[in-house]
């Protein structure tokens, strides 16, 4: 009896030493791995070697599905600028899945903080704790709950598949964009609640409540109040019914519906854009916005000349800072947000840097047209050939906003 419970604590003993053992060998590995998955792909590897693409290159390689391959480079991009974590991860002090929730909010000013909060929690305490806050944030800064993603899984036949996978590429090949799957289901949910057929009145016909004081809005979904982010009230405030609720003593509720846009001024504005997204290259014309070149809350006029037409994905593009609007309605230009005409090769590493920054200068309360002001003068330092990094362009744009007048919070 002695004998035989000796030998099963040397077992189970034997067995976490392995285990230990693996898991050191595994982070080594993770971060091994990161670093040249991301040689690889800024070498195009898979172009070398004959694949369609990078994606079913690695896919070949490590069997990984397209989007861990793009997790996997996005954590190792982030190390790059993250030393304390890469080097937490590589000794074993972190596993690879708690950086990769860390590395959705650390920058360098605060990744030591977030690797100290980390140590000795599970993945589910980290996630929980990353939820809802931004890039720059610390582990003791307040969630915001428009920040909070939700997850929605189904299962579908092979038809059901089929026809999602046609409506995504019929949406792509309109938009002209390449389509990530949230921004296909809100073009999908758009297209079927969309608005009265009347052109002069506007699309939107979803319930929002916003803050009067501090801007912050809720989507009504199904008797629920979802919190929504910043750029979903910049687009209502653009083009939207709006309806005032009264209710008095002993009265009964009265309610007054007013469009932010007059009625034949939006119909003026639809006909001279011919009724389709003013993007070149969309040829969306199912669901359409009526977009301030310059906002109204920064004195712009609720004229033909400060109008112009865009689809729901180029006009969430803008009021996300991924795409930039030049001149006037009638002569206008479009660039990306890293500086780029619209329609050229964009670079998606200094593309989602760019976007990263205009989101966190605007929820620090800087108007949107003096954010953009200033992320163009910054983007002109950038070495020719640089990759920007988020934190470099926030110091820099921090520097030139700060004497500036700032936007009520």
């Amino acid at each position: 009896m002695g004998e035989s419970c000796g030998a099963e604590s040397r077992d189970w003993l034997r067995a976490h030493e392995a285990l230990s053992r693996l898991a050191r060998e595994r982070a080594v590995a993770d971060v091994e791995e990161g670093r040249w998955l991301l040689a690889a792909v800024r070498a195009r590897a898979h172009l070398h070697l004959g694949f369609g693409s990078f994606g079913e290159y690695v896919e070949r390689l490590f069997g990984y599905k397209p989007r861990s391959t793009q997790e996997k480079l996005r954590v190792a991009e982030a190390l790059e600028e993250l030393p304390e974590l890469a080097q937490a991860l590589e000794q074993g002090a972190l596993h690879w899945s708690v950086v990769r929730e860390i590395t959705r909010v650390a920058v360098a000013d605060t990744e030591r903080e977030w690797r100290d909060f980390a140590r000795g929690k599970t993945l589910r305490q980290v996630e929980a704790s990353v939820a809802g806050r931004r890039p720059g944030d610390t582990p003791a800064a307040r969630s915001d709950p428009a920040w909070l993603r939700h997850v929605l899984r189904v299962e579908l036949s092979a038809e059901a598949l089929a026809l999602f996978r046609e409506a995504r590429s019929e949406l792509r090949r309109r938009s002209g964009e390449a389509l990530d799957d949230e921004a296909v289901l809100l073009e999908m949910a758009r297209l079927v609640l969309h608005g009265p057929k009347d052109e002069s009145r506007a699309s939107y016909q979803i319930a929002l409540e916003v803050c009067p004081d501090c801007g912050a809005g809720q989507q009504a979904a199904n008797g629920e109040l979802l919190p929504v982010s910043t750029e979903v009230v910049e687009m209502a405030k653009c083009d939207a019914q709006l309806l005032k609720v009264e209710i008095a003593p002993n009265a009964p509720t009265g309610a007054r519906a007013k469009q932010t846009i007059p009625p034949a001024l939006r119909r003026a504005v639809l006909q001279r854009d011919r009724r389709r997204c003013r993007v070149p290259g969309c040829s969306n014309a199912s669901f359409l916005d009526l977009h301030h070149v310059q906002p109204r809350e920064e004195g712009g006029a609720n004229t033909a000349d400060n109008l112009l037409t865009l689809c729901g994905v180029h006009h969430r593009a803008v009021h996300r800072g991924m795409l930039s609007i030049a001149g006037s309605a009638h002569v206008a230009s479009f660039r990306r947000a890293d500086g780029s005409p619209y329609g050229d090769t964009v670079n998606p590493g200094a593309l989602d840097v760019f976007v990263k920054v205009f989101s966190g200068l605007r929820n620090l309360g800087f108007r949107e047209l003096e954010v953009r002001s200033v992320l163009e003068e910054v983007r002109g330092e950038v070495p020719s050939g640089a990759e920007p990094t988020a934190e470099g362009l926030l110091r820099a744009a921090l520097v030139r906003l700060r004497p500036r007048t700032r936007a009520p919070s």
